[in-house]
């Protein structure tokens, strides 16, 4: 278990405030529970609301989960906060694209979350049914999430969405609570898509 070399994964959104925190604090919190000390997930915002604690309603659906929203202030995405990134997870095709203006060289690691975690499933149902090929070297987790991207990208044109729509996790800042459940339903299935890839490729 090369957990020296976390894998470094940043969530995207706007103010940094509502859905990319609550991507980075459940993706730490089950990620730890699969390899402890293997990856280290950060967030940032687009404009974000430098300084700002993650919205309320936000932290509650953090806890929900069972992770820890304390501690959390916004900051703004910049090409600093990029360097060294493995993989990005954007909550929409804007924040992709708003990425991508800071560093084009991040093109084939960054995706939306919900577009990645469908590329994940059609991954681990590949590979469930054996048709995926050999699995990837044995080199420590590190090396094979360093690889993910491009085999995720590989099934891309089997799990497109019927609607692009279906790619963006909505905004729900200074809305109502519903709005916030949107935000869960769309935001918390993929979530458990990345978890549930991670612990079926976990290191033995």
């Amino acid at each position: 278990m090369d957990t020296s070399d976390p894998v470094r994964i940043l969530t995207v959104c706007t103010g940094n405030i509502c859905r990319s925190p609550v991507a980075e604090r459940l993706l730490q919190t089950g990620l730890n529970q699969v390899v402890p000390g293997g990856f280290e997930v950060t967030s940032a915002g687009t404009r974000a609301m430098v300084g700002d604690p993650m919205q309320p309603l936000s932290a509650d659906m953090v806890r929900t989960y069972g992770g820890e929203p304390e501690g959390f202030t916004a900051r703004q995405l910049t090409p600093g906060i990029l360097r060294g990134v493995d993989l990005v997870l954007t909550m929409t095709s804007g924040h992709r694209g708003e990425v991508l203006q800071l560093d084009a060289s991040m093109l084939k690691r960054t995706f939306t979350i919900r577009e990645f975690a469908r590329m994940l499933n059609v991954l681990d149902e590949r590979a469930a049914a054996k048709v995926a090929g050999p699995a990837p070297a044995a080199d420590g987790n590190a090396a094979l999430w360093r690889s993910l991207p491009a085999r995720a990208a590989g099934v891309r044109h089997l799990s497109l969405p019927g609607d692009s729509a279906e790619n963006d996790i909505i905004d729900p800042y200074r809305r109502a609570p519903e709005v916030y459940h949107q935000m869960e339903d769309e935001l918390a299935p993929a979530i458990i898509s990345i978890l549930r890839h991670a612990r079926l490729n976990a290191p033995a």
